[in-house]
Formats: C-alpha cells, sequence, structure tokens
C-alpha cells in the first residue's frame, strides 16, 4: 500500500523527488503519512479534498483485499 500511495503522488505533483511516504504500523491499522512539497500540496488534496478522498478509497480497497485497515495522512 505505501508504494501505491507514492505512485499515485508523485503521478500528481510538479516535485516528485519530495514526495515521502511513511508507514506507522499499530495494532489494528497502519497509517501512512505521506509529505509533499508546499507548493504540491493543493494537487494532492484538490477541491473540496475529492482527489486525497480517492487516493484514500482506493488505499482502502486494496486494504480491504487483505483484511487490514489503513489511514493516509496528508502531512506538509
Amino acid at each position: 500500500m505505501k508504494d501505491l500511495v507514492e505512485i499515485l503522488a508523485k503521478a500528481l505533483v510538479d516535485h516528485p523527488e519530495e514526495v515521502q511516504v511513511n508507514q506507522v504500523e499499530g495494532e489494528q491499522s497502519i497509517i501512512l503519512e505521506l509529505r509533499v512539497s508546499q507548493e504540491d500540496m493543493g494537487k494532492v488534496i484538490g477541491k473540496q479534498g475529492r482527489i486525497a478522498k480517492a487516493i484514500r478509497t482506493l488505499v482502502k480497497a486494496a486494504a480491504a483485499k487483505e483484511g487490514k485497515r489503513v489511514v493516509v495522512e496528508i502531512i506538509q
């Protein structure tokens, strides 16, 4: 799932070299922290959060296949 988020984010931004995805594993869920440059933040979030919601939906679908719960956080 980490790779999926990274591929999606790099395809959206102008500075793909600054995209970082950190995976934090908890007891019941996995947290994916997506970091992008300040300039690309709007491109990853999208109007009214539509792109961010779409990324989360894709990741949740991939996680459901594996029987896991994943949370995607977009941070600076």
